[in-house]
């Protein structure tokens, strides 16, 4: 690999506790991914993996360790504009219409509005009809796709995906984890989804990455080879269900008590 779009050497991360304690979320974390790449973060609950994602995105500094994105903290891609993020919670301005909300970067970078782009963005999520909707009037898989048109907005180099259709039923997730495949298809951006979906992140993934339990390193990282665009097709291939069962064993034992990997 060249210089990765986005790299974490020997990362850790401690969060004080009272009395001079802290409890450490991460513990030599290393992961880079390359220009172009979709990488999934896979980890049993309170592994870290959302640590990862905040200390990309500028959220949180390591205690120890670097972070960098194309070289550069990733302080210096907020600033610039160049980061975009999709989290759980879709963060909509209640009162503004669909249209309103994916113009909002444009207006918090105190750039104009480029109306082409925006038009182009309600295309892409499949909202063109719904510009002038409010959230309130949206289901919740359409306001996940406001977030993504508003992640997308000002092109940036890197997007981050935290959990972006946990709160969907199970219906409507795998509806927009097809959209989102069919999305990053057109707009191959650098993307990192953190996800507990073993499917979810089979499905949309160039690589998975298995976390082990706190405190989180990496223990498996799985090459997807399936050809793009994925449609539905491809969750009925037999190796398609042999790697989400590998997937998920590893979770199961990283999930259990008193487990250790050494080869982490």
């Amino acid at each position: 690999m060249s210089q990765p779009a986005i790299a974490l050497q020997s990362v850790v991360k401690e969060f004080p506790l009272r009395r001079g304690t802290a409890v450490r979320a991460l513990d030599r974390f290393d992961l880079q991914i390359a220009d172009g790449e979709f990488v999934a973060v896979l980890g049993p609950s309170g592994c870290g993996k959302s640590t990862v994602l905040r200390l990309v995105a500028g959220l949180d500094t390591p205690s120890e360790g670097t972070v960098t994105i194309e070289g550069a903290r990733p302080a210096d891609l907020v600033r610039g504009h160049r980061l975009g993020v999709a989290f759980q919670e879709h963060a909509l301005l209640p009162w503004a219409s669909a249209r309103a909300n994916v113009e909002l970067p444009w207006k918090v970078a105190g750039r104009p509005v480029d109306t082409a782009r925006v038009d182009e963005l309600l295309e892409l999520v499949g909202l063109t009809g719904f510009a002038d909707a409010r959230p309130r009037q949206l289901s919740g898989g359409m306001r996940q796709r406001v977030a993504i048109a508003r992640a997308l907005a000002l092109t940036p180099d890197v997007l981050l995906l935290d959990e972006p259709f946990g709160a969907l039923d199970a219906v409507t997730r795998r509806r927009m984890n097809l959209e989102l495949a069919r999305i990053w298809a057109e707009e191959r951006i650098t993307t990192l989804l953190v996800t507990h979906d073993v499917d979810e992140a089979v499905l949309l993934a160039d690589r998975v990455v298995v976390m082990t339990g706190r405190p989180g390193r990496v223990r498996h990282t799985e090459s997807i080879d399936f050809p793009r665009p994925r449609r539905t097709e491809v969750t009925r291939d037999p190796a398609f269900h042999e790697i989400v069962d590998r997937l998920t064993r590893l979770l199961d034992e990283s999930d259990e008590p008193g487990h250790s990997d050494a080869a982490a």
